[in-house]
């Protein structure tokens, strides 16, 4: 039932796909979050067994959707299936994601026709991950008893997600990864006091970028600083975009927690070491794949933390429109000690200058997936 579906929306987004020319997108997307469901289903199924041995032994469908193949989103996966593996086992019911799981590829068609089967398989609960994902998701299942958790939602107010963070006043709540914009802002200047121009690059269809683009801006006309602005839609365009930036001589770029830029780092990263500008980011995943520094929260904590919204709604009968909106410390900075080496920047020095501004700092390598 489940598996000839998946295979559809596979084949759909791989159409889509080709007929776009995304260089670079979505290769193999996919494959690492679903390889993840799969490793868990050693875990679920024993977690299965020890439901059936006390408790109520109920089976609960969990649909989950995430936007796209990426560090972050995956490690939000993993750890709402290892999280909803403990919470099955404590209280003796199994929570079934192994078989209601999709990939949207990043593919509004993708997400519609995933968000469409989901509720023709009566799902108990549909966990939403990344804003266009909780999107489309509501309005799919506007109308349903179905309640819907969301994850990696930067702002759920202003993407008409929630009324508000304390209340969402719906049949919808989450966890949100709220980006402190003007501490990232802060950490640019701290590091080199003399940038003179500064490049923001995010993608125009991410509800995601939009308030933290807007805040970085009063944040640099506030301080008379200039900027660039560059967009781009596809690995293809951010490549251009990225060259635009460099041409324009600006000194650091700022990128929010924006996937199409996520997506594309790997395949841009050396270009902003060849031409000496860090790129700093509202995530650690882009630090790993290769940016000068990500900041905010922790996906895997986060990932944690959207599993027990979903066992309090489905076990303990809580309400989404009165569960507050879970957010958590977004201040933790993580640099890339290799990229940190190649712009000539001396570490040390570097995180004595930010340590006014963060909670923590960590330090990562380049590598595609956390774990790696």
């Amino acid at each position: 039932m489940k598996n000839s579906y998946r295979k559809l929306l596979a084949m759909t987004a791989a159409a889509v796909m080709t007929a776009s020319a995304l260089a670079g997108c979505g290769q193999g997307s996919g494959q690492a979050a679903d390889e993840t469901s799969a490793a868990a289903q050693t875990g679920q199924t024993a977690a299965a067994a020890e439901a059936g041995a006390g408790g109520s032994g109920k089976v609960y469908k969990v649909g989950v959707v995430q936007y796209m193949d990426h560090a972050s989103l995956n490690q939000i996966t993993e750890y709402i299936d290892k999280e909803l593996d403990v919470k099955g086992a404590e209280k003796g019911v199994t929570f079934d994601y192994q078989d209601y799981f999709f990939n949207g590829q990043g593919d509004a068609t993708v997400l519609n026709q995933a968000g469409a089967q989901l509720k023709d398989d009566g799902v108990d609960i549909v966990v939403a991950i990344a804003t266009p994902t909780a999107q489309i998701m509501q309005s799919t299942f506007e109308g349903t008893d179905a309640p819907i958790v969301f994850s990696a939602v930067t702002d759920p107010v202003g993407a008409g997600l929630v009324t508000s963070f304390d209340a969402p006043g719906a049949n919808i709540t989450g966890t949100s990864d709220a980006l402190n914009t003007e501490a990232i802002m802060n950490l640019i200047f701290a590091q080199n006091p003399d940038a003179d121009r500064i490049g923001l690059l995010y993608s125009k269809s991410e509800d995601s970028s939009t308030k933290a683009i807007g805040d970085a801006k009063a944040f640099l006309d506030q301080k008379g600083v200039p900027y660039t602005e560059k967009t781009g839609t596809s690995t293809d365009e951010i490549n251009q975009a990225v060259d635009a930036l460099i041409a324009d001589g600006v000194d650091a770029v700022f990128t929010p927690t924006d996937n199409t830029i996520m997506n594309a780092e790997l395949a841009i990263y050396e270009k902003f070491i060849d031409a000496g500008i860090p790129h700093y980011t509202g995530a650690d995943s882009f630090a790993l794949n290769g940016a000068f520094l990500g900041f905010g929260i922790n996906y895997a904590d986060l990932g944690t933390a959207t599993a027990d919204i979903i066992s309090d709604i489905l076990t303990d009968g809580k309400d989404p429109a009165s569960y507050p909106v879970v957010t958590l410390d977004n201040g933790i900075a993580t640099i890339n000690t290799e990229t940190a080496q190649a712009l000539n920047i001396d570490l040390k020095s570097a995180e004595e200058a930010f340590k006014p501004f963060c909670s923590s700092i960590q330090e990562t390598k380049t590598a595609e997936n956390f774990g790696n």
